[in-house]
């Protein structure tokens, strides 16, 4: 699984013209599900993007994790974050999961991320999406499951 996680004031998604979901301070996770993904892949970003420290303490050195500050999480599916860029000027993407078995794994990586994090927002599913946020800082990290970027 890739990530691209930001840090964010505020986030909301809407859908055919409609909000479905939004947050307050925290972070927003796009999520991509590559072929031969599994749950151990879910576990291991959900952990890993709780527990960044990402946020500013009273020093003001990045020394703080989102469990920490007790914010929230948007968390939104990427397949486009599979996009192989290399040959040519149309991106492939021959590594992105078959969409029912990425339904799936991006469900069970809300599931967990709601089993720790008191406010998750998402994204619909395979929809065609408006996504309105400010980032904070910036600070927007990648990060891939298999390689432990």
């Amino acid at each position: 699984m890739r990530a691209v996680v930001q840090r964010v004031d505020r986030a909301a998604v809407a859908v055919g013209g409609k909000n479905i979901s939004s947050i307050q301070q925290g972070l927003i996770a796009f999520v991509g599900v590559e072929k031969g993904d599994s749950t151990k892949d879910a576990d291991y970003l959900v952990d890993k993007i709780i527990n960044l420290r990402i946020f500013e303490d009273p020093e003001g050195k990045m020394n703080l994790s989102l469990l920490d500050k007790n914010w929230e999480l948007m968390v939104i599916s990427q397949f486009t974050l599979l996009g192989d860029c290399r040959k040519g000027r149309r991106p492939s993407f021959y590594q992105a999961e078959e969409p029912i078995n990425a339904k799936k794994l991006y469900d069970y990586f809300v599931v967990k991320s709601k089993e720790k994090i008191h406010k998750v927002g998402t994204g619909e599913f395979q929809a065609m999406m408006k996504i309105d946020l400010l980032n904070d800082g910036p600070v927007t990290l990648l990060l891939d499951s298999r390689t432990g970027f």
